[in-house]
C-alpha cells in the first residue's frame, strides 16, 4: 500500500479541523483524527467529533451534518489519498467509555 499524502500534511488538516471546530462551537467540544487504513486496507481519515450533550441530544442531525459538510469543505480528501470516515459521541458517553483518543 502506499502511504497516502495526508500523512504528509497534518499540520493543514490541524489547522482546518481547528477552524471547523470554531465555527461549530458552541455544539461541538473538540475534533480529533487519526489516518489510518480502513479494514479493507484503503487509506482513511479517522474523524472524531465530541459533541455537547446538548448537541447530541437535541441538534444531532444538524450538527453532523454540518460538521461533514465543512470538514469536506475545508479539506480536499481525494487530494489527500484518504477517505473521511466520521463518528460522533456526546460528552457524557465519553465520559463513560474514556476513551484517550477521544481527549
Amino acid at each position: 500500500m502506499y502511504a497516502p499524502l495526508a500523512l504528509s500534511k497534518r499540520a493543514e488538516i490541524d489547522a482546518a479541523l481547528q477552524r471547523v471546530e470554531q465555527r461549530l462551537r458552541p455544539d461541538v467540544v473538540r475534533i480529533r483524527y487519526e489516518i489510518g487504513e480502513y479494514w479493507t486496507g484503503e487509506p482513511a481519515i479517522f474523524i472524531r467529533v465530541l459533541l455537547t450533550d446538548d448537541a447530541a441530544k437535541h441538534r444531532l442531525r444538524e450538527v453532523a451534518n454540518r460538521a461533514v459538510w465543512d470538514l469536506a469543505r475545508e479539506l480536499d480528501f481525494d487530494a489527500l489519498g484518504v477517505f473521511p470516515y466520521h463518528e460522533f459521541r456526546s460528552e457524557s458517553e465519553q465520559a463513560t467509555l474514556q476513551e484517550p483518543a477521544w481527549v
